[in-house]
């Protein structure tokens, strides 16, 4: 079968697109307002460049039309640190896809440990094997609800025992696959 896109309702069609193009990395971005920590998963993430090092994230709108949080908070400041879920924190990332109001923190609501690891970006989710810290870079426009948001990686948080000598690493990041969370395993 052919489906045409131009007939098919945006949330239909993202139930397509999500369930074929997978698995997806999730982006677990940590944004940072006068105080009030946002963490928030994107699974429309991926990296584009590794000279400049970037990756792209597309944000969209929430349920009532306004920016998301973290789009505002990066437009707003320039920075994000970007953390990658695992099988140990899958359930705090579920529960941050929640939408709370702006003054509210996901961070304090899940009781979400965060550490600072550089001073002027936002902290680190603890239990993260690996993170990004990054500036804003750049956006795009394109039609509907999203804002694609390129982000320039300035630094890596990575655990010790999680890259060699050789700068492989081995990270034990979960990703989405349609609705699901999954493992990323060695095949």
């Amino acid at each position: 079968m052919i489906l045409d896109y131009k007939d098919i309702n945006d949330l239909d069609r993202y139930k397509i697109m999500s369930g074929s193009i997978v698995p997806r990395p999730i982006a677990w971005i940590v944004t940072d307002d006068n105080g009030v920590l946002n963490a928030a998963p994107f699974s429309y993430f991926i990296p584009i460049s590794t000279n400049p090092a970037l990756v792209i994230v597309a944000i969209g709108k929430k349920d009532d039309g306004t920016q998301k949080d973290t789009l505002a908070n990066i437009l707003k400041t320039k920075k994000a640190t970007i953390c990658f879920p695992n099988k140990d924190n899958v359930e705090l990332v579920q529960k941050c896809a929640a939408q709370l109001p702006k003054d509210a923190s996901e961070i304090e609501k899940f009781e979400i440990d965060v550490r600072k690891e550089m001073q002027s970006y936002p902290p680190i989710i603890s239990s993260t094997q690996t993170a990004l810290f990054c500036e804003y870079y750049d956006t795009y426009n394109v039609e509907g609800d999203t804002t694609p948001v390129i982000l320039k990686i300035n630094f890596q948080y990575i655990e010790d025992d999680r890259i060699n000598e050789r700068n492989h690493t081995k990270i034990d990041s979960v990703g989405r696959v349609g609705v699901t969370f999954k493992a990323m395993i060695d095949l």
